[in-house]
């Protein structure tokens, strides 16, 4: 490659830019090109219309380019245009480009003055021209024509800054010579995004119409109001000559003979006019290409490996042949049990870090939600103590009994086992409400087919709720095998003799209470259940909002610090007669939240009666109330209407006392073996079963269904998708091949050294001429829209950039500060 030369890397980027075409906005990779600012009647289309040597752009008043005009210009045998929106037609009537340009325009902005950001895509293929990519853009305006908004200005000048913003673009700023050059629009603008002066090139147009005794000599030399690369001066056709049709050859022959014949320009004839300004745009153009093909190669290679998998997967799949169908049916149902059975297991390949899902949020039901349910029925005293009162003395009837009832208990007892029946039914619930976001998580990965997946999702809920149904017969079967016979023989079972000595002991207790609590805390009160964020709800809004704690729990009291480090505590607050009460969630509130108050209606902190503490999701909820529980921090139980009654006989109360601890030991014996089978029975009857379904006969029951190739059809959406990735795959592979034909071995110009450019900023150097323009004061310009930050490089003189440049120190790499803040709008992908 190195021994055809440099020009033939731009041909190889626009096969790159004709390779990417059909990739569309998910290659959004900035091709090296040039863009030509200017303001209205700067001479940029005249400048373009001399490069190909003719006239084929819309020619006006006012503003006439109002989409950025993207032109390819590429050697060739033959002479012809071709747009990228009207593949496969050749243009080789010039008059025709320029209707076609002018119709393109009018289909996007209308017949009326708007400007759109949508380019239109234009190659030239001559043999007059060097290979160049170039955008026109819209002239900078300052005032509205016709229905144009009012702020078409900045419209104008977002869009301009939309493409000269990017570092692989550089920027041709055309100035006419008969206009002050310090107050270029052009110049500023370029100056906003490059300050250094390293991708900007200055064009000086209209020379010839300079009064007479007046010349440019000074800014062509680069000696008046310098820039990095310097200017280039050119003269194109007068609108008498546009008019009259002049041809461009003789145009390019008459500028020719103004540069060596003008006393002031024939010393440096040499390196002025259009051909000699297209050869160095050709020059820094293909430096630039050079550059900046290395990261260019990586970033195609990146986006190659993250389709690479899905386009092989597609190429297998032949939507023709029924062989591919079956053979992908056959793995795509193997796919989902495998799924579904790493998503329960927990062994996924992706693992979700944001919330629990699948055998996490089953686990979680197992082990947290189901135990909370379960202690929020036996937490309930108040209404235990009054059923138990009122059973004796419907028992005993009209006489006064001298024993304690063993029927009493066992009423209350088997009260007590039915009142299982809602929870447990609830947990079957749950689990199967899981079971069925898992079993979509894993259906939606079929959605290239919406039969199968359709089918497949059926199949398997139905499957799910026949077996939920049998689980929820067999839960309640075991709940009715508790109340068929009431073990009291059971090893733990305390019996009678012992609950009545559990009532004497506990008056003892009563007394030696205080004295009790004042001895060394027990081992167990060190053991820390939980630590984590919670944040302190009814507090902060005395501070001026909530705030954010950490938090740890003990099984004697729950404690807070200001951080994690745990070295400033706030408070700790002992656990004694404490409770859990919900709070309902607000409705602008995003927080879940629940609050800790005392029994005895003491304050809990400070002046307060209850503790609001907050949860940013129901997960750490469940899981803070379950933790709260193993500490003996049980739930408030809104208890009913009727009171209990003051024990008047001393009898009765003894009866009572024994009756609950007799229940509390059978219950206890009883809520032991219900968290233990039913998640066994639950794991046994639902989950397992489901798993085995998806396995052995979800493939079965689908080709029972006699429509096996029609449950392959693809959507209209995968069709496009999957032609799409092809697509992407094929024009990356081809961009890389395309690439991998460029050697990095040819030699570039190297960049001029850097110049005072802060003329630009001001207004008090005038181009040296007695022009008319130059005596009047200078008008107002408006600011542009603020270029992107350019980061900041560190180093004694200068440091390295990656595209080549120099970033040297003492210089601002930011806009001016009288540029104003405005965001440009979204940069459009360019095709």
């Amino acid at each position: 490659m190195g021994n055809r030369g440099m020009e033939e890397l731009i041909p190889l980027v626009n096969r790159l830019q004709e390779a990417l075409s059909c990739v569309g906005q998910s290659c959004s990779l900035h091709l090296p090109q040039i863009a030509v600012v200017g303001g209205q009647s700067a001479g940029k289309s005249s400048v373009l219309e001399s490069f190909v040597g003719r006239d084929f752009l819309p020619r006006g008043s006012g503003i006439v380019t109002r989409r950025p005009l993207i032109l390819q210009l590429l050697s060739a045998d033959t002479e012809y245009g071709e747009f990228l929106h009207c593949k496969g037609k050749n243009f080789t009537d010039f008059d025709e480009i320029r209707q076609e340009i002018e119709a393109e325009t009018c289909r996007v902005t209308g017949s009326n003055k708007g400007i759109s950001p949508i380019p239109i895509g234009l190659r030239i293929y001559s043999p007059h021209v060097l290979n160049l990519t170039l955008v026109d853009l819209p002239g900078i305006t300052k005032l509205p024509v016709g229905d144009q908004p009012a702020d078409i200005e900045y419209q104008i000048r977002d869009m301009i800054m939309q493409y000269i913003c990017k570092e692989n673009c550089l920027i041709l700023a055309v100035t006419p010579a008969n206009t002050d050059l310090a107050n270029s629009d052009a110049l500023k603008l370029a100056k906003d995004v490059d300050p250094q002066g390293q991708r900007t090139i200055g064009v000086i147009t209209k020379l010839d119409l300079m009064d007479k005794g007046t010349d440019a000599r000074e800014i062509l030399e680069n000696r008046l109001l310098p820039l990095r690369r310097g200017y280039i001066g050119v003269v194109n056709r007068s609108q008498k000559d546009i008019d009259g049709k002049k041809d461009i050859k003789a145009a390019l022959l008459a500028e020719e003979k103004f540069f060596l014949s003008h006393p002031a320009y024939r010393h440096m004839a040499a390196s002025m006019g259009t051909p000699y300004l297209q050869k160095i745009l050709n020059q820094q153009l293909t430096n630039h290409i050079r550059d900046t093909l290395p990261a260019f190669r990586t970033r195609l290679q990146n986006q190659l490996l993250a389709v690479n998998k899905e386009a092989e997967e597609y190429k297998q799949y032949n939507p023709d042949d029924p062989a591919s169908r079956t053979k992908t049916l056959l793995q795509s149902v193997q796919r989902l049990a495998v799924d579904f059975e790493k998503l329960i297991e927990g062994s996924g390949d992706k693992i979700d870090t944001i919330n629990l899902s699948g055998g996490a949020k089953i686990n979680q039901i197992f082990h947290e939600r189901f135990p909370y349910e379960l202690v929020k029925i036996e937490s309930d005293e108040g209404k235990l103590r009054q059923e138990i009162t009122y059973a004796i003395r419907n028992i005993h009837g009209v006489r006064t009994g001298l024993f304690t009832p063993d029927m009493a208990f066992e009423v209350i007892v088997k009260k007590q086992i039915t009142s299982l029946k809602g929870p447990c039914i609830q947990f079957v619930d749950l689990v199967s409400q899981e079971l069925f976001t898992t079993v979509y998580q894993c259906v939606n990965k079929l959605s290239s087919f919406p039969k199968l997946q359709d089918e497949t999702e059926r199949i398997i809920t139905t499957e799910i709720r026949e077996q939920e149904s049998k689980c929820r017969d067999q839960i309640l079967l075991l709940i009715d095998i508790q109340l068929a016979y009431i073990n009291t023989k059971h090893e733990d079972f305390i019996g009678f003799a012992n609950a009545q000595q559990m009532y004497n002991q506990s008056n003892k207790k009563i007394a030696v209470g205080i004295a009790g609590n004042q001895g060394v805390a027990p081992l167990s009160s060190l053991i820390v259940i939980r630590k984590g964020w919670l944040i302190v709800n009814n507090i902060g809004i005395m501070k001026g909002g909530a705030k954010e704690y950490w938090f740890i729990l003990t099984a004697q009291s729950l404690s807070w610090f200001k951080d994690d480090e745990e070295k400033e505590k706030k408070y700790m607050l002992p656990l004694d007669n404490l409770r859990l009460r919900d709070i309902e969630k607000g409705f602008m509130s995003s927080k879940f939240v629940f609050a800790i108050f005392n029994t005895q209606s003491r304050n809990v902190y400070k002046d307060y009666k209850s503790l609001e503490l907050a949860c940013n999701t129901q997960d750490e909820l469940d899981s803070w109330k379950a933790s709260l529980l193993r500490a003996g921090v049980y739930p408030e139980k809104v208890t009913g209407n009727g009171a209990v009654d003051s024990f008047i006989d001393p009898q009765l109360e003894r009866q009572v006392e024994t009756i609950r601890n007799l229940v509390d030991s059978y219950m206890g014996i009883i809520y032991k073996t219900i968290r233990d089978i039913m998640p066994k029975a639950i794991m046994h009857l639902m989950i397992n079963n489901v798993k085995e379904f998806i396995s052995s006969e979800l493939l079965a029951q689908l080709y029972a269904l006699g429509e096996c190739s029609a449950l392959m059809d693809e959507s209209p959406e995968q069709q496009r998708h999957r032609e799409e990735v092809l697509c992407k795959h094929t024009a990356l592979k081809e961009a890389l091949a395309v690439i991998g034909e460029i050697s990095t071995s040819t030699c570039s110009t190297p960049l001029p050294p850097p110049v005072d450019s802060s003329w630009i900023q001001t207004s008090s150097c005038h181009l040296h001429t007695s022009s008319p323009h130059s005596s009047k004061k200078p008008v107002t310009r408006g600011h542009a829209p603020p270029a992107p930050r350019v980061p900041a490089h560190t180093g004694r003189n200068a440091s390295p950039r990656t595209d080549g440049f120099q970033q040297l120190k003492g210089q601002s790499t930011r806009a001016p500060s009288s540029v104003p803040r405005r965001h440009p709008p979204a940069i459009p992908n360019v095709k």
